[in-house]
């Protein structure tokens, strides 16, 4: 019974250690993918992505008629045209003097710095250069970092307008919060089944008034000529029916709409079936799809334009100056090198065990294995981002647990006092372990997030799993 349990003990480690050393393979599109999250490394050690935004000082020429009035799809038009149709041609600066200040820049930078971290981006460094008002930012270099960097230039400017008259009914005063959705299709058509994508709007208190006044005003409304042409169907002959579908066709080319708009770019016209009386607006974005790669595709397009809206209109237009990859100052091969150094020490020390302490050793070494493992899996999921003193953090935290494993297999008797004594006296440690993961500079947070997080496995998996494997060895267990 006794070799049963330890057997068992030992699998689910050996289980866990494939895990943590080789990941979990599984076939995703006729290829094999690890399913097993990657380590969050910081820039010291995986390099960095250093972004330039620098203030646009292009102008756009706008086409006006005698009545002062933007002329649209005028790009086409000659210099003769203009003149003959009697239009004026305006240079504007894309950024007037007016928005070229301190305030705009420091809001610009602000806003920025939220899309960062709506995007997901913990680890990153933001500066303002106040006299040129251009933003430096230098990011941790990943599969991500493309699509960040896309959402940063962009203004963001939110309007629902009407088509017509071109007036502004809604804007991103009005908006409370935008995320990203998923539905999955139920018509019975193979081409629409899978998962559809949406970009979810959600007005705030304002917003939501104003969108319901807007979804009545701009109502598909039903043809009067249309329920009469239905209710007399028998008595009408089929001319009378097609000269009054020509008046319904007439009539619904002249049905009131509203345009979407953002950054001047059209997203859709269209009218409302219906009040919208929930105060939200559910876009889906592209159709639905089974595919990944389609689908991650809307689901990037739905998350820029969520971020965007969501974080609000940045003041100044910005150019992306600068994109540059910068090289980590510590190689691959000095990576690894340290990695194989603490392996070595690590493998010399459980010799150790195995040589003074006999079988109870051997146990204590599978033990040991068990909590490195763990650890390592641990860290790639609690968002610890590995900057060089993260992984000396983790390197005190595999030492810590060698003391206290070290405690155990030497007092065979009353082995709570070794954990009472060993907490103890590491108090100070866990203060300050704490203290600096809320410290927002990288390498302190670092090295706090690995320590915390190898702390609370060294508490947890010591009392679960080495005092288990311990006390059946001893023949104690209760």
């Amino acid at each position: 019974m006794k070799k049963i349990k330890i057997l068992t003990i030992t699998l689910v480690i050996v289980a866990v250690t494939m895990i943590a050393f080789f990941g979990v393979y599984i076939p995703v599109q006729n290829r094999m993918e690890n399913q097993v999250r990657e380590y969050d490394l910081a820039m010291d050690l995986k390099g960095s992505r250093n972004i330039r935004l620098k203030v646009n000082t292009e102008t756009e020429t706008t086409i006006k008629d005698a009545e002062g009035n933007k002329v649209e799809d005028s790009a086409n038009l000659t210099d003769e045209e203009i003149a003959e149709k009697g239009y004026t041609k305006e240079e504007k600066a894309k950024n007037g003097e007016e928005v070229k200040n301190i305030e705009n820049y420091k809001t610009s930078q602000k806003v920025i710095e939220k899309r960062l971290q709506k995007l997901g981006v913990s680890n990153y460094i933001i500066k303002l250069e106040e006299e040129t008002g251009d933003i430096v930012i230098e990011l941790p270099e990943n599969e991500n970092t493309d699509h960040v960097v896309s959402n940063l230039s962009t203004v963001g400017k939110f309007q629902i307008i009407d088509s017509e008259t071109k007036e502004v009914l809604l804007n991103n005063q009005d908006i409370k919060q935008a995320k990203v959705m998923y539905g999955s299709g139920n018509n019975s058509t193979s081409a629409n089944n899978g998962t559809t994508v949406y970009l979810d709007i959600e007005f705030n208190k304002e917003g939501s008034k104003k969108l319901e006044e807007i979804s009545n005003q701009y109502r598909k409304t039903e043809n009067e000529a249309t329920q009469n042409t239905t209710s007399q169907e028998n008595t009408t002959t089929e001319e009378n029916t097609t000269s009054e579908e020509n008046a319904t066709n007439t009539e619904a080319t002249n049905e009131k709409k509203i345009t979407m708009n953002i950054d001047d770019n059209e997203i859709m016209s269209t009218s409302f079936e219906e009040p919208v009386r929930t105060g939200k607006l559910q876009l889906s974005i592209g159709s639905a799809s089974n595919d990944k790669d389609t689908l991650q595709g809307y689901i990037d397009q739905a998350s820029s334009m969520a971020t965007v809206l969501d974080t609000g209109n940045i003041p100044v237009k910005y150019d992306v100056n600068s994109n540059q990859y910068i090289l980590s100052d510590i190689t691959e091969n000095e990576t690894e090198l340290a990695i194989y150094i603490v392996l070595a020490v690590v493998v010399i020390a459980l010799i150790v065990w195995i040589v003074r302490y006999k079988a109870l050793g051997a146990l204590g070494v599978i033990s040991y294995i068990g909590f490195v493992s763990l650890y390592m899996i641990i860290v790639r999921y609690t968002n610890v981002v590995l900057a060089l003193e993260g992984f000396f953090g983790m390197v005190v935290a595999l030492a810590l647990n060698y003391i206290l494993v070290n405690k155990l297999l030497t007092q065979k008797e009353d082995r709570k006092e070794v954990y009472k004594n060993f907490f103890i006296k590491i108090i100070p440690i866990i203060i300050l372990v704490i203290t600096f993961c809320f410290i927002r500079w990288t390498p302190i947070s670092s090295f706090g997030m690995a320590m915390f997080w190898g702390i609370v496995l060294i508490v947890l998996y010591n009392i679960a799993v080495t005092n288990s494997l311990l006390k059946i060895e001893t023949g104690k267990e209760k």
